[in-house]
């Protein structure tokens, strides 16, 4: 069985594990067997061991593509050494583009991650969130220092609030809809930073300085 999972094509497998993903994310890892995600993908659940010895490989294979690819792209943008904004801005914009390439992996990650974290073959996940939150706190926190995000701001509740709205998304995105990732991160950021970010100009009127005045009148 091994030697033949080895040998299976590469285009096949990648396929199946869309529909595995897709499955996972309706239904759950739990609910969903290994004749379900057989019956998606039009074959006999036999047939299914040829490319994958069980469902929970199938699991680990969505998981870990999905944050490796996230990470790399994650990467890249530490290294192009930007300002605390644009790296802010930078890493929403590839976290909708991973939303983008990866939904259903996505969505299974936010569901599944609590209780898989703690068995040994999914270790990973919790050394991922580890990561998540060091990057993004570190980042609103050298914002804080340089004076480009407002010095009352509380990280880890920042971090939290970034991350949860950013990643729910998976549940309503839809590749084929009316706005792309990059598009959706613009509106995105152009919400939120809007908030964060120290003004540089005057809002309206604000006599308590929180920058929250009354916003002028759209033109007409």
């Amino acid at each position: 069985m091994a030697k033949s999972r080895v040998n299976a094509a590469p285009e096949r497998r990648r396929e199946l594990l869309d529909v595995a993903a897709e499955v996972f994310a309706a239904h759950g890892y739990n609910a969903t067997t290994v004749r379900r995600i057989a019956d998606e993908a039009g074959m006999l659940a036999g047939s299914l061991y040829y490319h994958f010895d069980s469902k929970e490989s199938m699991l680990d294979e969505i998981l870990s593509a999905f944050l490796n690819e996230l990470w790399a792209g994650y990467d890249a943008v530490l290294a192009a050494g930007l300002g605390p904004r644009e790296t802010v801005e930078a890493l929403v914009t590839e976290s909708f583009r991973e939303i983008d390439r990866h939904r259903a992996a996505v969505a299974i990650y936010q569901k599944e991650s609590p209780h898989l974290a703690g068995q040994p073959r999914f270790g990973y996940l919790d050394e991922s969130r580890r990561r998540f939150e060091e990057l993004w706190t570190g980042t609103l926190e050298r914002g804080v220092a340089a004076g480009v995000f407002r010095a009352d701001l509380d990280t880890g509740l920042a971090y939290r609030f970034l991350r949860d709205t950013v990643w729910v998304a998976a549940s309503w995105y839809r590749p084929d809809g009316r706005y792309g990732p990059e598009e959706i991160a613009r509106q995105f950021l152009s919400m939120v930073l809007d908030g964060i970010a120290v003004s540089t100009g005057t809002v309206g009127t604000d006599t308590a300085g929180t920058g929250t005045g009354t916003p002028s009148p759209r033109p007409r």
